[in-house]
C-alpha cells in the first residue's frame, strides 16, 4: 500500500508582500496568504487527500497555513508535530531588509549569489543583535551550536534531513497521508532529497505559496514514479509555472 506525502508551502506572508527578506523572522500571513491556505485545503479535499498527521515548522506563517487548510477540510483535530528543522532558511543579516534596496546597496550580482547559490550564505547576523533568534524562547532548548546565524541552502538540507528520517518517515506508514507545511527553502531541501535534484539545479526550483505538492512513496520511502516536480502539484503545470515565476520575482521567505 502506498504512502502519501503532501508538501505545502505557507501562503503569502506580510513580508513577502512588502518584499522583505524574512527567514527566521516570525511574520504572519497576508490576507492573500490566508486565502491561499484555505484554497489549498479545499483543493486537497476535492482530490480526496485526507491527512492523518501534520508536521510544521515553529513559524506562525506555516502554522496558520496548516490550520486554515485543515479547517477547510474539517481536520483541525489532526495530531501535530512541530520542529525548528522545518523552519525557513536563515537569511542572516539580510533579514528584515528590502530586497530591492539590498540589491542597490550591495549590487544585484552579489545579492543573487546570496539568494540563489547552493553553498554561499549571506553575511551572518551578530549574536548580540536584538533580531537574533537566540533571544526567542521557542529556541531556548536547542543546543547553541545548532542555532544558525545565517544559512545557505546546503545548510538547510543538512539540518532538515535528520528530521525527515527521525520524525516524518516513521509517520509514513502504508496507507497514511502525511502533510508537511513549511517554507520555500525547507521544502526545496526535501524535494531535492526526494527527487534527487543536483546541487546546481535545485537553486532554480521555485515552490509556489499555497500549492499542495504530492509524492507517492514506496517501501523504501522513495517516489514510486519519476514524475517531474512541476507535475506533482494538484493544479495544472501551466498554473504552477505562473505561480512559481511570481515567487522567483520575490524569493526569500
Amino acid at each position: 500500500m502506498a504512502r502519501t506525502l503532501v508538501l505545502l508551502r505557507h501562503g503569502e506572508s506580510e513580508w513577502n508582500l512588502k518584499n522583505l527578506f524574512t527567514g527566521w523572522y516570525d511574520v504572519d500571513l497576508s490576507p492573500k496568504g490566508e486565502a491561499e491556505a484555505a484554497a489549498a485545503g479545499r483543493l486537497m479535499a476535492e482530490r480526496d487527500l485526507w491527512p492523518d498527521v501534520l508536521h510544521t515548522s515553529l513559524q506562525v506563517r506555516a502554522i496558520r497555513t496548516a490550520e486554515l487548510a485543515l479547517r477547510e477540510m474539517g481536520r483541525s483535530w489532526l495530531p501535530v508535530r512541530r520542529h525548528w528543522r522545518l523552519n525557513e532558511r536563515h537569511y542572516g543579516d539580510l533579514q528584515g531588509l528590502n530586497k530591492k534596496e539590498t540589491a542597490e546597496r550591495f549590487g544585484a550580482d552579489q545579492v543573487l549569489v546570496w539568494r540563489r547559490s547552493y553553498d554561499v550564505p549571506p553575511p551572518a547576523m551578530a549574536r548580540d543583535d536584538e533580531r537574533n533568534v537566540r533571544h526567542d524562547p521557542r529556541y531556548a532548548g536547542i543546543p547553541p551550536e545548532l542555532v544558525p546565524d545565517t544559512e545557505c541552502l546546503a545548510d538547510v538540507v543538512a539540518r532538515m534531513l535528520p528530521y525527515w528520517y527521525d520524525a516524518i518517515v516513521p509517520d509514513l506508514t502504508p496507507g497514511r497521508v502525511v502533510l508537511v507545511t513549511a517554507h520555500g527553502n525547507s521544502l526545496r531541501a526535501l524535494v531535492k532529497h526526494l527527487s534527487g535534484i543536483a546541487d546546481d539545479e535545485i537553486v532554480g526550483l521555485n515552490i509556489p505559496t499555497g500549492e499542495p505538492l504530492v509524492y507517492t512513496l514506496g517501501d523504501d520511502f522513495a517516489p514510486v514514479d519519476d514524475i517531474p516536480v512541476e507535475e506533482r502539484y494538484l493544479r495544472s503545470p501551466e498554473e504552477i509555472r505562473a505561480a512559481a515565476e511570481a515567487v522567483a520575482r520575490q524569493a526569500g521567505g
